[in-house]
């Protein structure tokens, strides 16, 4: 009897040394303004990644890193993406949604054509998985762009060119362009205002007000958030294991 308490002791204390030093997941999100997050006087616009953590467990991190009016090319330039790459640890995953600021080709700093798009892409997969961690690939996200009640692409090639490095690399792409269209053909033209940062005059923020249909509103940033967490899902990723 005495042995058997003894080895249920030793078990025990086992299973809680294994459950103290079990290293949490960190999500990390690289990408533009749609996904930042944003500073008080911002708001009401907010980016999706700012609403990402709510789905998750305790034992996931979501670590934002996407930054205002950057690219594939000035996310590296600017020197944001070298500090992620030095702590990154097996196990964990980087988000990359890239999009909007690649295709302002008329500035050089910030637009990249085509080709150095794919290139950056799949550096950005390359060294994540150099790591042990591991790259979703996400398009970007539509821009609220109705004309005549239908909507319009506004992000030419450059989805398309994601949606490529994804399948030849065999990396997990949840294709967010699709989805956010989806989304907005479902609500039409202008039920999806309530969906991005318009703002009537006179707000503290904004004294003569907003309207802005590529940034979202907190109710945007949630279910924005919600189809990544459904792209999580669907593409069974181990991290699905780890949703509330």
């Amino acid at each position: 009897m005495k042995i058997i308490k003894s080895l249920f002791a030793i078990a025990s204390i086992a299973l809680l040394s294994f459950t103290f030093v079990q290293k949490k997941i960190t999500v990390y999100i690289i990408g533009d303004s749609t996904a930042a997050n944003k500073k008080p006087e911002a708001f009401p616009e907010t980016g999706w990644g700012m609403e990402l953590q709510a789905f998750f467990k305790s034992d996931v991190v979501v670590d934002n890193r996407a930054l205002n009016g950057r690219s594939t090319k000035s996310f590296q330039t600017e020197k944001h993406w070298q500090p992620i790459l030095d702590q990154l640890a097996p196990g964990d995953y980087v988000f990359i949604e890239f999009g909007h600021n690649d295709e302002k080709t008329d500035k050089p700093a910030i637009g990249t054509s085509l080709a150095e798009f794919k290139a950056n892409l799949v550096k950005f997969v390359n060294e994540t998985r150099s790591k042990k961690a591991f790259p979703v690939l996400l398009t970007p996200i539509s821009r609220r762009s109705f004309k005549n009640g239908v909507l319009i692409d506004s992000h030419g090639d450059y989805p398309s060119v994601t949606r490529k490095v994804a399948d030849s690399l065999k990396v997990p792409l949840i294709d967010m362009l699709i989805k956010t269209e989806s989304l907005l053909n479902r609500m039409g033209d202008l039920p999806s205002i309530k969906l991005f940062n318009h703002v009537d005059s006179g707000n503290v923020n904004y004294p003569t007000g907003k309207k802005d249909d590529t940034h979202l509103s907190p109710e945007g940033a949630k279910q924005v958030a919600g189809l990544v967490v459904n792209g999580i899902k669907e593409q069974k990723l181990n991290l699905a294991k780890k949703l509330k």
